[in-house]
């Protein structure tokens, strides 16, 4: 199994060959354990998004395509999928207000790790955080919500208990703030 490529091994789980994906997962749970573990900080709730990765892909039915990227860019894609869904489950019922520290801890690092990906990172998250004080907290909340944890506009407007109108008009001004301030920053 350990010479078969990864979509190989793929095509192989579609026929629900087990050896296959044990295959995949020795070779790709450190990188997955560690993707999740980055946005949970928990290590039980980790296992069991782990346990919720691998199950789909044994049970997926489209599977991978080679020719639409490289598999471990798909396999991260399904992670933070799966993350994001888990911590919309989780976080139904109550609204998190996160610290600024917290906000940007929570920006997932890409599946690369040359030094010029680690230093594009890290210029990005002092952007953010260099931006973010330009925000007030429910600007910085909204902004949260919805692109990290992947909630809806709609699903937002009602754990505020606000009008969705005045959801998206917080949205518009938000990203006009960071916008300008992204452009000015990064032209200096």
């Amino acid at each position: 199994m350990q010479n078969k490529t990864d979509a190989e091994l793929m095509q192989l789980i579609k026929e629900k060959h087990r050896p296959a994906l044990e295959e995949l997962y020795d070779r790709y749970i450190k990188l997955v354990y560690s993707f999740i573990l980055k946005s949970t900080r928990d290590q039980e709730k980790t296992r069991v998004i782990v346990q919720l990765v691998f199950t789909r892909l044994w049970t997926t039915v489209n599977g991978y395509d080679h020719d639409k990227g490289q598999f471990v860019n798909w396999l991260l894609t399904i992670t933070r999928n799966i993350t994001i869904d888990y911590h919309r489950k989780e976080k139904r019922e109550s609204v998190f207000t996160p610290t600024k520290q917290e906000q940007l801890e929570f920006i997932p690092d890409s599946s690369q790790n040359g030094p010029e990906d680690i230093v594009s990172r890290k210029l990005i998250r002092d952007q953010v955080q260099k931006a973010y004080q330009y925000l007030s907290k429910s600007q910085i909340q909204l902004i949260q919500c919805l692109y990290w944890e992947g909630y809806t506009l709609s699903e937002i407007a009602e754990m505020n208990k606000e009008p969705i109108g005045t959801i998206k008009s917080r949205l518009h001004q938000t990203l006009k703030i960071l916008r300008n301030h992204f452009v000015v920053d990064m032209g200096e």
